[in-house]
């Protein structure tokens, strides 16, 4: 009963980053993309600040203790927010959303193949092939769809 209850909460967290790409991309358009992204991230500090104070348990290591590599994840987290934010306006939210997870599922694929980060190895076979080579076509359909409708803007404008 647990794993389709991390499903489902999955697949809110993926549609709540599709919202937030939508939204952070327009405003990113109207203030700046640095100022949208710092937006996301402070509000974010505040809320997870309140969140640790009042619900997290006591772990057995600190963030001054834990090997410093760990510490470099929240660097990717910026450089995601601030690629969407400025990508959203000029190509859309489905062109934004499903090349980033394209670019997840591929990073994810190796990591798992190679165990890479302390994880698991889990090995490439067919089936994740076929899910890397579906999203794949995937993309290309949407940035397809895109240009179609950039030329008929054009042509009409």
């Amino acid at each position: 009963m647990l794993l389709p209850l991390i499903f489902l909460f999955l697949l809110i967290g993926g549609t709540a980053l599709s919202v937030q790409s939508s939204i952070n991309g327009r405003l990113g358009r109207n203030v700046g993309v640095l100022e949208s992204a710092w937006l996301t991230f402070a509000s974010g500090a505040l809320i997870t600040f309140l969140l640790v104070f009042f619900f997290e348990p006591a772990h057995d290591q600190t963030l001054f203790s834990v090997p410093k590599w760990q510490l470099t994840g929240a660097l990717f987290g910026v450089v995601y927010m601030i690629v969407v934010v400025f990508a959203v306006p000029r190509v859309g939210t489905a062109a934004a959303t499903v090349a980033t997870t394209a670019g997840q599922l591929l990073m994810s694929i190796l990591i798992d193949h190679f165990g890479w980060l302390g994880n698991a190895a889990l090995a490439i076979d067919p089936s994740r092939l076929a899910a890397m080579a579906l999203l794949t076509i995937a993309l290309v359909l949407i940035y397809l769809s895109n240009t179609h409708r950039q030329a008929l803007t054009a042509a009409n404008g």
